[in-house]
């Protein structure tokens, strides 16, 4: 099987270990990188593309549309287009849009972090290319979900999930920022870890109703949480947010 991998970042970089490992043909290419040893250095998209079984886009979001465009001379009908970049719905359509006719095209999501699991991070993919692209990464080691779907499927539900755990990451940064400036972090830092732990699937209901219940109360609340934090010297974009939640669902 011969694998073209688009940019290698973080992300790209650790799939061409994984796939030379299992025996695999990479063509690499990216514009600011370097090709790593064991693969083939490659020149352009198209030039990467040139006699590939699958086309692994990793490059980035706003590069993605570009890469396609880049690499048309160098498709062939039967070559698969795994788009893995975080991207939005919107991005994975114009993209596939790009390619139509050329090739088959995959709307693929990473669902965790690539670091830690290389090629073998879960992923879920939609579109018309892939149930191949499943196959294709397959091969490689990679563990893929096929879903029911149109393009941008996957990006949704990863997206999703991203408005969630980021979120929470950007609310535990500005908490922990505001106890650090109140002289109170190792204190906030341990009632957070015990919030963490003490969490179970009937949290999100009480997350949920009690917001709507307690909205106005709330509200106030973190009004005043927003205050403080101006008071410490501290940006409080997550409390603002949360305040103008409360006060659309009052």
């Amino acid at each position: 099987m011969i694998v073209a991998v688009l940019g290698l970042g973080e992300a790209g970089s650790a799939f061409v270990a994984d796939l030379l490992t299992a025996g695999v043909t990479v063509r690499a290419y990216d514009p600011a990188v370097g090709a790593p040893p064991g693969t083939v250095a490659c020149a352009s998209e198209a030039d990467a593309a040139d006699g590939a079984d699958l086309v692994i886009s990793v490059n980035s979001a706003t590069d993605s549309v570009d890469a396609a465009r880049n690499a048309l001379t160098g498709l062939s009908v039967t070559t698969v287009w795994a788009d893995v970049n975080t991207s939005s719905p919107a991005r994975k359509r114009e993209v596939a849009a790009v390619l139509e006719g050329h090739c088959a095209f995959a709307d693929v999501a990473l669902m965790s972090t690539v670091p830690d699991l290389g090629i073998r991070v879960p992923m879920i993919a939609a579109g018309p290319g892939a149930a191949e692209a499943a196959r294709l990464l397959g091969t490689g080691g990679a563990n893929v979900e096929v879903i029911d779907g149109q393009v941008g499927d996957a990006a949704t539900r990863k997206l999703l999930r991203s408005v969630f755990y980021k979120g929470l990451g950007a609310a535990v940064l500005e908490s922990l920022a505001a106890a650090r400036a109140a002289g109170l972090e190792e204190e906030t830092r341990t009632e957070i870890m015990r919030e963490l732990e003490r969490a179970s699937a009937a949290t999100l209901d009480r997350l949920v109703e009690g917001s709507h219940r307690h909205a106005v109360r709330r509200s106030h609340e973190m009004a005043a949480a927003a205050e403080m934090l101006d008071d410490l010297g501290v940006p409080g974009r997550v409390a603002r947010a949360s305040r103008d939640w409360l006060q659309d669902l009052a």
